[in-house]
């Protein structure tokens, strides 16, 4: 049996947690962050936890965790 390959580019946007959810981080906080609010780049350090209805498609794409 050929081995099941991980998505790479899934891989490096999201982190499985302890419990099993999924981990991302927000963007649009590279650049042009001037005309941006305090308050709104400091919610886009925060990390956040995938949405239930993405849960089956990350699963498919990161296989091993």
């Amino acid at each position: 049996m050929p081995k099941i390959k991980t998505n790479k580019a899934a891989a490096k946007r999201f982190k499985k947690t302890g419990t099993g959810k999924f981990v991302f981080a927000k963007s649009h906080a590279n650049h042009i962050l001037t005309k941006k609010t305090t308050k709104r780049k400091r919610a886009l350090r925060q990390s956040q936890i995938i949405k239930k209805s993405d849960k089956k498609m990350v699963k498919l794409l990161l296989p091993n965790g």
